[in-house]
């Protein structure tokens, strides 16, 4: 499998993860971004769901990912998603903050109250940029998420619970849970921004979904 390069000097890789593609070797075995893209080091520095595709960074030396990894855990990674979803929100853009408990047994996570053990808080502000009405799923519209946290299957955890469910996605949007068959979920890894761990500038790079449904009627 042949991965697009956005990006490379002898710190970081920057790449555009194909849809369905793991970021690291899983319990699957099937083929993971590491293996396919075979550096003799590369550090993970911030992971996609293995259904979303778009940019992402790699780090090429321990440094790098201890800076990268820094900044991650200090919130000065920037990350924006596209995102098409059912309905329209009430509000043409605003914060969502919950607490997500992450369901090991049944990999996916689910809004509860902040003193509920194992919580943890996530953030996320959003923008609708277009609505569109459809035939078949009535109301859909494209936003842009600024994630603040990175919790696990976050964006579509609480954009399924303000009620705008993702496009194609089997796990929270109860439409696509009844479809038979496999949906490719309509969220995608827009634009990463950060600091280069060794010339210090600011590092902006960006990806656009695939030209197909419902991505393209917008």
């Amino acid at each position: 499998m042949e991965v697009k390069i956005i990006f490379e000097d002898k710190d970081i890789l920057v790449v555009e993860k194909p849809p369905k593609v793991p970021c690291q070797s899983d319990q699957t075995s099937d083929e993971d971004m590491m293996t396919i893209l075979d550096r003799p080091y590369l550090g993970l520095v911030h992971r996609l769901d293995r259904p979303v595709g778009g940019v992402m960074v790699y780090a090429k030396n321990k440094k790098a990912n201890s800076n990268l990894s820094t900044q991650v855990s200090q919130r000065k990674l920037h990350k924006e998603y596209l995102v098409v979803v059912c309905g329209k929100p009430e509000f043409s853009e605003g914060e969502l903050r919950n607490y997500l408990k992450k369901l090991r047994t049944i990999n996916m996570s689910k809004v509860v109250n902040k003193d509920t053990i194992g919580a943890k808080e996530a953030i996320l502000e959003y923008k609708v940029l277009e609505t569109k009405e459809t035939e078949e799923y009535g109301m859909l519209s494209l936003l842009k998420v600024i994630l603040k946290t990175g919790r696990h299957h976050q964006i579509r955890v609480q954009l399924s619970n303000a009620g705008f469910p993702i496009w194609g996605d089997n796990k929270y949007n109860k439409t696509f849970v009844k479809k038979r068959g496999w949906t490719q979920i309509a969220l995608w890894s827009h634009m990463i921004s950060f600091e280069h761990p060794t010339n210090k500038t600011n590092s902006t790079f960006t990806s656009l979904p695939y030209d197909e449904y419902p991505w393209n009627i917008f």
